[in-house]
């Protein structure tokens, strides 16, 4: 790829939407609307109810907090996601080639491949189940039939980004209403429901359905896909023009993931107040969910409205899976081949394991596959996640639109619970493996290289940009030289700050500001009264000392005018430290003319030294005079 004229991301789509023609924020807002309710389709597929329907049936409302949890974290990094393809205009998989070298782009790449065959493995499955209890269709032929839709997505986005969002937008309402509904007719228990939000310490089994949950929600094919999508906007790309639109891109992935989360948490509760509730712990699959939903719930409605919820999550999702293995092909390898061949290529690196377990094992083996496939989604996680936040939090691609401190810390710990959950399930597993004694010669000689390979990619990745910023430190030279720009122009200042103190340093002070000005500059000439009358009374006080001092500044202004400059005058009362820099900012002055002594040495010890605290206070150039009795004061008698 050229680094300096990248390949579009998605050409066919790319900048397809112009969001300048409409005006006002609900008109703007409607334009930016749709790149995430594709993603969010990514969060309620085939592959989320295996998860949530074991999760609510084994453990009942235990695991909403989970839900909870990965929702959060899905918006997150969903938003910084979208925040890389609207400011750096690069998706992730683009912006991956760009930091790595040729051997980490192409391991990332596979894994990217991986993580999007496990998604599409979940939806195929889901599309199959769903027709077979629609339709009666095997699950083999339901399989097969699901290459078909590849073609449907072809005809969707050959007639615009518009028309492909607008249809999985209604299946996502279908999706929506089916599990409303079914709320309904399951009537949960709300005070155990809402005890559900509560975190508690997971082992075991449910360990292993938590981290399905979070690989089923957070999704590392969405995150390429995100920052792929918002490229489909056209906008200025001015600063403001940018801020918005990355305003507008966050409120559409709240919506719609808070949308995701709903259906999420409906298939739990169903779950949960339909099986859990009646000691039936062993309904973990689809095809027992829609059996058992009829004698319990009392209604043919209920298995009618899952099925069809079914179909629509996992013909939505298709569309999304099919788009992101596009996304990473072209971003990563700069391949580009006929959209039609790279869907089919997806599909059938999903069709073929799905049809080879049916064919090995049954069809209850898909239940499982299903819930394997979202485990190794998360697995892949952190792959796309630590990359994704070393781009957003660097400068050089950000500007500044880098995400702040607290948005960082959050991402960061976002990333450190997604690395550790999977790493822990690492460990088990392969312990596992190992006390069982399955295959220990392909679990020694396999299982763990491949393991211990992805923890060093995954260090590899994380850790790499921290020490090039530190290498890069190390070797600066504090001399380089710079370029100095123009030096020979005379400085010319429009207005101008003069803090005196009626010593004679004032006369240095005034003379040398007066030399740096323009003829119609604006001079302000302040002096703050110390006195202790000052410091308690402010403005109300009326001591000798501040009659006298508004005396002197009026003679400093009168002198000052006669040589031709406005001149104006400012009378603090209290602390130089503070009132100096407010006065100061407050006149817009763009130079500040300061003496460098005035005060006794008892004022020095009670108040601290003025000069150094104002000029850490001002944002403007601040000139210091010493008096070395060159020039004599302004007469003031």
């Amino acid at each position: 790829m050229n680094k300096n004229n990248p390949v579009k991301s998605l050409e066919e789509v790319f900048e397809s939407i112009d969001t300048t023609m409409l005006k006002g924020f609900f008109g703007k807002l409607r334009t930016f609307l749709g790149p995430a309710y594709l993603i969010s389709v990514g969060y309620m597929d085939p592959g989320n109810w295996a998860t949530d329907i074991a999760g609510g049936s084994q453990f009942g409302y235990k695991l909403i907090w989970v839900l909870l949890l990965s929702s959060v974290m899905a918006i997150l990094l969903q938003s910084l996601s979208a925040r890389l393809g609207i400011v750096h205009g690069r998706d992730l998989a683009q912006a991956s080639k760009e930091a790595y070298s040729s051997f980490v782009v192409v391991a990332l790449y596979i894994l990217a491949e991986i993580a999007i065959a496990a998604c599409d493995l979940a939806e195929v499955l889901g599309m199959a189940i769903g027709l077979q209890l629609l339709f009666g269709i095997p699950m083999l032929w339901g399989v097969a039939l699901t290459l078909l839709d590849t073609f449907f997505l072809l005809f969707l986005i050959n007639h615009g980004m518009r028309r492909m969002e607008a249809f999985i937008l209604a299946l996502v309402s279908i999706v929506g209403v089916a599990f409303l509904l079914e709320m309904f007719l399951a009537k949960p228990d709300v005070g155990e429901l809402m005890q559900g939000f509560m975190p508690s310490i997971l082992n075991g089994t449910e360990l292993y359905i938590a981290i399905g949950i979070i690989g089923a929600t957070v999704m590392p094919h969405n995150l390429y896909l995100h920052s792929s999508l918002v490229q489909t906007r056209k906008f200025e790309k001015s600063e403001p023009k940018i801020r918005e639109a990355i305003k507008f891109n966050m409120i559409d992935s709240v919506v719609a993931l808070n949308l995701a989360f709903f259906v999420n948490v409906s298939l739990l509760v169903l779950a949960a107040a339909t099986f859990y509730r009646r000691g039936m712990y062993g309904v973990v699959g689809i095809k027992d969910a829609h059996q058992f939903l009829e004698p319990l719930l009392g209604t043919q409605w209920a298995p009618m409205l899952f099925a069809v919820a079914l179909l629509a999550a996992g013909q939505s999702s298709t569309l999304t899976g099919t788009l992101a293995g596009q996304v990473v092909m072209e971003g990563y390898l700069n391949l580009r081949i006929q959209p039609w061949i790279r869907r089919i290529i997806t599909r059938l690196m999903a069709i073929i394991p799905a049809a080879i377990t049916i064919a090995l094992f049954g069809e209850r083996a898909t239940e499982q596959l299903l819930i394997l496939s979202q485990v190794v989604l998360s697995l892949q996680l952190g792959f796309a996640v630590i990359p994704l936040i070393h781009f957003v939090s660097d400068r050089q691609r950000m500007g500044k639109f880098i995400i702040g401190p607290i948005t960082k810390a959050f991402s960061w710990l976002a990333a450190g619970i997604i690395v550790v959950l999977n790493a822990k399930l690492v460990i088990d597993e392969i312990n596992g493996w190992l006390l069982e004694g399955v295959h220990p010669w392909a679990v020694k000689f396999a299982a763990v290289p491949l393991a211990s390979g992805a923890c060093v990619l995954l260090l590899f990745i994380t850790f790499r940009p921290f020490a090039q910023r530190l290498l890069k430190k190390a070797a600066h030279s504090p001399h380089r030289a710079q370029a100095l720009g123009d030096i020979f122009s005379p400085a010319s200042y429009s207005r101008v700050a003069i803090a005196v103190d009626f010593s004679e340093v004032d006369g240095q002070a005034i003379r040398h500001a007066l030399s740096l000005c323009h003829a119609k500059a604006k001079i302000l000439i302040i002096h703050v009264v110390e006195s202790a009358g000052a410091i308690v009374l402010g403005q109300e006080t009326g001591d000798y000392e501040t009659l006298q001092d508004k005396n002197l500044l009026e003679r400093y202004q009168s002198f000052i005018g006669e040589r031709g400059f406005e001149a104006s005058t400012f009378l603090g009362f209290g602390n130089p430290k503070h009132v100096i820099p407010e006065i100061v900012n407050e006149f817009g002055a763009d130079l500040l003319v300061m003496g460098a002594h005035g005060h006794t040495i008892l004022k020095d010890i009670l108040f601290g030294t003025t000069v150094d605290k104002v000029r850490h206070r001002v944002n403007i150039p601040v000139f210091i005079v010493k008096d070395r009795h060159t020039q004599p004061t302004p007469p003031v008698e």
